[in-house]
């Protein structure tokens, strides 16, 4: 990553290309401030620059020059475009630097939903409706004309995601390297088959994938979907699994209900849509959500050093447990006793 007197001169040397053709730009660049902005567990460097007091971008910065990072860089402009373009509630891209990954977004303040959730939940509560809708407005509009060619991961949600990057992502970043439990005979097959069940009902749609309360912006009563470089073509119980589980929010069961059969009356707008596959793959996209977040939190909490999210493992596992006591999670057995015995392990860990 290049030091902070060249991040300067990269954006402003962007900025100066960009501001002769839109006048947010114009004579600001002599007053011109960075401030450098959390991340969270991104390691893309994001900075947000003001002209003077006044609030001009966020400019983003791939963390190198690699292949993977400059293919986010690509992922991030062209779908983020693209849903700009359909309508979706999303940042516009402002400019960008094909040489050096440098991106522009509209900058949309420093207030996210989940730090609504912090300082006033009852406030917060009242924006999830219109939450659900954007959801449904950025997964069936997004799906529209999308190439799959603008992907820097994989062009689909698919069993390979789910093995590789959400139930093997539990294996080996929580039951193995956090609790440092044994290989579980028959743990494989059952997850295989949980990918299985969800591919056989699966109605793709623009799946954003990290759909959660820290990355829903609120600025002035509007709300904008961030960090979508991810997405792909999915189904979309899994963006709705991410949104009524998501554990910065920790909704209720009242709650999660509510906005679960709000989500299923807004869609019937979209006869295209058939509501009953996402209605039978829900309980397993729940799963395979809840898998990835314990991977996730224990990889960056362990691996990459960020305390942050390690108190995050904890309500994540108990609702993955109490997921799998549902009726329809009986055939998993050797899921659900290793879930049982990893929760009593990470529990004694963290008294």
């Amino acid at each position: 990553m290049t030091g902070g007197s060249d991040i300067r001169a990269l954006i402003e040397n962007l900025i100066k290309k960009k501001r002769s053709t839109d006048s947010r730009f114009g004579g600001k660049l002599r007053n011109l401030s960075l401030e450098v902005m959390s991340g969270d567990g991104s390691s893309r460097k994001f900075i947000r620059v003001r002209g003077g007091k006044e609030p001009l971008c966020v400019a983003v910065l791939p963390p190198s020059s690699s292949t993977k990072d400059m293919a986010e860089f690509r992922a991030a402009v062209d779908i983020g475009t693209h849903l700009y373009q359909t309508g979706a509630a999303v940042p516009e891209v402002l400019a960008h630097d094909e040489h050096d990954g440098l991106i522009l977004f509209e900058d949309l303040g420093n207030t996210r939903l989940h730090d609504l959730l912090a300082a006033d939940r009852h406030q917060a509560l009242d924006y999830y409706p219109r939450v659900v809708q954007e959801l449904i407005r950025l997964q069936v509009n997004g799906s529209r004309n999308f190439e799959p060619d603008w992907c820097f991961d994989t062009a689909a949600y698919n069993e390979q995601v789910m093995l590789e990057r959400e139930s093997g992502y539990f294996l080996e970043a929580f039951l193995h390297d956090t609790v440092h439990m044994a290989e579980v005979d028959g743990l494989a097959e059952e997850f295989e088959d949980i990918a299985r069940q969800v591919m056989s009902c699966s109605e793709p749609l623009f799946l954003h994938r990290d759909f959660q309360s820290r990355n829903i912006m609120i600025d002035a009563d509007r709300i904008t979907i961030i960090d979508f470089q991810a997405g792909r073509l999915g189904p979309p119980g899994y963006d709705l699994a991410s949104l009524l589980i998501d554990p910065y929010a920790g909704l209720d069961a009242g709650e999660q209900q509510k906005l679960f059969s709000l989500y299923l009356q807004e869609m019937q707008a979209y006869p295209e849509v058939t509501i009953d596959k996402i209605i039978r793959s829900f309980p397993f996209l729940a799963v395979q959500r809840n898998l990835q977040i314990i991977g996730a939190f224990a990889n960056l909490s362990g691996k990459m050093q960020k305390p942050f999210f390690r108190p995050y493992i904890l309500p994540s596992l108990i609702i993955l447990r109490d997921r799998l006591e549902e009726n329809i999670f009986r055939p998993y057995s050797v899921l659900r006793k290793t879930v049982e015995e990893a929760l009593t392990c990470f529990h004694g860990s963290v008294r």
